[in-house]
């Protein structure tokens, strides 16, 4: 399965935290499932850093070098994925999770995410 990672899950498996929930420890771990990460989740962690949001006090160099290491493949944001945000129900605001399911949608890719509102998007979307 090709797995696409929201921006809280890929921080708490790069951090080994308590709070990746078991079932996606699995999945990440599962030789049969190839894990990607959005370069939109990068963009959304440099931003909430240096506005200082407690959930996102990272060191983007420390991370960066973590994720080389994680085999995780990166998924650069292209012009097509920006597009397909447009042809979204408006089920969800922030605009980075709009953003990594118009990229689920259109790789084709499952999200994995902690987001329950982001569950309505349907089968592309999977909620742990």
């Amino acid at each position: 399965m090709r797995l696409l990672l929201d921006t809280h899950l890929l921080l708490w498996s790069v951090a080994a935290s308590r709070r990746l929930p078991a079932e996606v420890r699995e999945a990440l771990t599962d030789a049969d499932n190839a894990v990607f990460y959005s370069a939109a989740s990068i963009w959304e962690i440099a931003i909430k850093s240096a506005l200082r949001r407690r959930d996102f006090r990272v060191s983007l160099p420390h991370l960066l070098r973590a994720l080389a290491r994680t085999g995780f493949a990166e998924l650069p944001v292209s012009a097509a994925h920006a597009a397909r945000v447009a042809s979204l129900p408006d089920l969800h605001k922030d605009p980075f999770d709009r953003l990594l399911v118009a990229q689920a949608f259109a790789e084709p890719l499952v999200l994995l995410t902690n987001d329950a509102q982001l569950g309505g998007y349907g089968a592309q979307v999977r909620v742990a």
